[in-house]
């Protein structure tokens, strides 16, 4: 059956998600790239694009961005959206990115596009070739859950309507084994429900120092919002963590 995010970003997800404001990636984007303080004309991966908003809102904001996701059908929803082909997709795995070492200037990972695996190697992979396809004084941004406000927080079930689509989506939430994980099943009005699992590691701020660091990468800046708001443990949504290439 392969592992769960092989199989739930397709094209249900972008029903399941489709909530998700291109506007407000934009607002997102201009308050990060301002804290971060990346130049225009940076040439930097998006790892994990999904369907790209966030890809096209660096673009629009004068960056050279290629975007890379392991799915299809969410490259295929950032292709048609780029009507003008401003961005370079690519499809490939975050643990083994699709291009030469020293490729970019900087690499951003948004909206939670990190923590899939099980495996605490698997992750550290990612890190690892994050910084392999960074160049040297490169930069990297990884915007993640802050892990104590999503377990404070944790709605354990929730269910709505999807008015285009009359599709009912149910979405029942825990913490297991280190893990928030939600099982989401969708009527569609058919006898059979279909079914998805997501599963995102909590990991918090002692991990990453401790992870990037053996990665080779310097973690220099932490905010607990977009805007660059500071990092907060327990009260901070975010955990966005910005630094460079260890020398």
């Amino acid at each position: 059956m392969g592992e769960w995010f092989e199989r739930s970003f397709g094209t249900d997800y972008m029903v399941v998600y489709k909530h998700r404001n291109w506007e407000q990636a934009n607002r997102e984007i201009r308050q990060l790239c301002h804290w971060m303080g990346l130049p225009a004309g940076t040439e930097l991966l998006d790892v994990g694009c999904g369907m790209g908003r966030h890809a096209l809102a660096l673009e629009e904001l004068g960056y050279k961005v290629s975007g890379m996701d392991l799915s299809e059908p969410l490259l295929a929803e950032a292709r048609r959206h780029d009507e003008e082909q401003r961005v370079r997709w690519f499809q490939g795995d975050m643990r083994k990115l699709p291009f030469a070492d020293g490729s970019f200037d900087a690499t951003v990972n948004l909206f939670t596009s990190f923590g899939y695996f099980e495996e605490e190697d698997e992750n550290m992979q990612v890190l690892r070739e994050l910084r392999r396809v960074i160049r040297p004084g490169g930069r990297f941004v990884i915007d993640f859950l802050n892990a104590t406000h999503v377990a404070r927080t944790l709605v354990p079930l929730s269910e709505r309507m999807d008015e285009e689509t009359g599709w009912t989506i149910r979405e029942e939430r825990r913490i297991e084994a280190g893990a928030v994980c939600k099982t989401i099943t969708i009527q569609a009005g058919t006898p059979e429900e279909r079914h998805y699992e997501e599963r995102v590691m909590l990991f918090g701020r002692e991990w990453f120092e401790q992870a990037l660091a053996q990665a080779g990468l310097r973690l220099e800046r932490v905010a607990g919002q977009y805007d660059g708001s500071p990092y907060d443990a327990e009260q901070s949504m975010r955990l966005i963590m910005c630094g460079t290439v260890a020398q």
